[in-house]
């Protein structure tokens, strides 16, 4: 093997693994995202469910509103 072509090899590789390390980088960042918006879906959702559950609380669903 030349030495022209080992050092094409080696540029190969070099070049694979800083791809490599930014792709790992990337993913990295990106799961960090989808977990603070699970964590901020879920509680938005018990936050929905709470208020639902205090309207019901206030208001009767065989009552009339106040404006009738």
């Amino acid at each position: 093997m030349s030495d022209e072509r080992l050092i094409d090899l080696e540029i190969k590789i070099a070049h694979q693994d800083h791809l490599l390390d930014v792709l790992n980088k990337t993913v990295y960042e990106q799961q960090k995202k989808i977990d603070d918006l699970e964590r901020l879906c879920t509680e938005l959702a018990r936050r929905l469910k709470d208020i639902a559950s205090n309207a019901n609380e206030r208001m009767p669903a065989n009552e009339k509103p106040p404006h009738y």
